[in-house]
């Protein structure tokens, strides 16, 4: 019998409830370490399967290989159970699979019969073909040189055309504008790319540890239908006292929001920006505490998708490699809160996607700010 046990690389301690007995699984390839693995259950039906382009139904099993793009973003290739292309590569390290402690028994028994079971297949037919395997791999080799480097041309284009493009991360100073497009940004907010964010909070300290936020739905309660600085309020009463604790115990606070509309407000933009900051700066007022803030303006439904908008992971690497004066972060001291947990009613999953591509704990504000201290 397979012995699973990957308690340890799954930090997350949000559990999902109320879905059926199906999954999502990821399988690293022990051959590529820049691949991750994970298991979850599925949160929506707007994946297709890469190999039959069919919907990939809610809260049904999908299978994913997640790869590493050069500037560090991840980009998951979806699949049905019946579709994944299993290898020995992808399923010779089944204990690394993250999450499979949060699946229901019935699944993780699933889970383990359908490894037992590939594993097994793999390896009858790895046994009944290896002669064949060899005497070709000897015919490849004495097809000489010049027909080995065109078929490796053949394959890095192939494979250059699966990857979708991905917007230039370098941070450039000559590139920050005291602007964003149309809209004037107030006093130490800068813009770069498609990101807003505030320069320097004084009293800002470069730490190891990082506590870092979402805003609306998590810090302060908010509404799309109303603009302006005051239109908002605390999400719970505990939070100033919250914040100021992890500040004086060494912690770097900071808010990493999404808002799209300052990017679809084309033609009240400045409004836009003013409400969103205006929130922003009257909330770190009174949590009493200086606060780093980023600010993804990005659309979700664009491609190339936008790399700050959140779960993308742009502006956490914008954070940690510009804006920490160097210091190294401690990823087990480190967390993120964030609302969009794909639980029911939540709008998203956007914030536990966000944390786990980071590799950072992960609670929802009810967890973070209500429990005894």
């Amino acid at each position: 019998m397979l012995s699973i046990n990957i308690s340890s690389f799954f930090k997350v301690p949000y559990r999902p409830n109320n879905f059926s007995p199906r999954f999502v699984l990821l399988f690293v390839s022990s051959m590529a370490s820049s691949t991750k693995v994970t298991v979850e259950y599925a949160k929506s039906g707007r994946s297709s399967c890469k190999k039959c382009d069919e919907k990939i139904p809610a809260k049904s099993v999908r299978l994913g290989l997640v790869s590493k793009h050069p500037q560090g973003f991840d980009q998951t290739k979806w699949h049905h159970l019946d579709c994944f292309p299993f290898s020995s590569d992808f399923v010779s390290s089944v204990e690394d699979i993250t999450g499979f402690s949060l699946l229901q028994n019935k699944d993780k028994e699933t889970l383990e019969k359908l490894i037992n079971t590939e594993i097994a297949t793999l390896q009858k037919v790895s046994d009944a073909n290896s002669d064949k395997i060899d005497r070709k791999q000897k015919e490849t080799c004495a097809q000489g040189d010049s027909e080995h480097e065109l078929s490796k041309q053949k394959r890095l284009k192939l494979s250059a055309t699966e990857e979708e493009p991905v917007l230039e991360m370098a941070f450039s100073i000559s590139d920050v504008r005291d602007t964003y497009k149309d809209a004037i940004l107030l006093p130490k907010w800068r813009a770069f790319q498609t990101i807003i964010y505030l320069e320097q909070d004084d009293g800002l300290h470069a730490s190891s540890k990082i506590a870092a936020f979402d805003f609306d739905g998590c810090l302060a309660n908010t509404n799309v239908r109303r603009v302006g600085a005051d239109a908002w309020s605390l999400m719970h009463p505990s939070i100033p006292e919250k914040l100021q604790s992890l500040y004086n115990d060494g912690y770097k606070l900071v808010i990493f929001t999404n808002e799209s509309n300052i990017e679809r407000w084309k033609k009240s933009r400045q409004a836009a920006v003013d409400s969103k900051i205006g929130r922003l700066e009257q909330f770190i007022k009174v949590a009493g505490v200086p606060i780093q803030v980023f600010i993804a303006c990005g659309l979700s439904k664009i491609k190339p998708e936008d790399p700050f908008r959140k779960p993308k992971t742009g502006m956490w690497n914008i954070m940690k490699k510009q804006f920490n004066s160097g210091v190294p972060i401690d990823m087990d001291q480190s967390f993120y809160v964030g609302d969009a947990a794909g639980r029911q009613g939540d709008h998203s999953d956007a914030d536990i996607r966000f944390a786990q591509a980071i590799g950072l704990r992960f609670y929802v504000p009810e967890e973070f700010f209500e429990k005894e201290t």
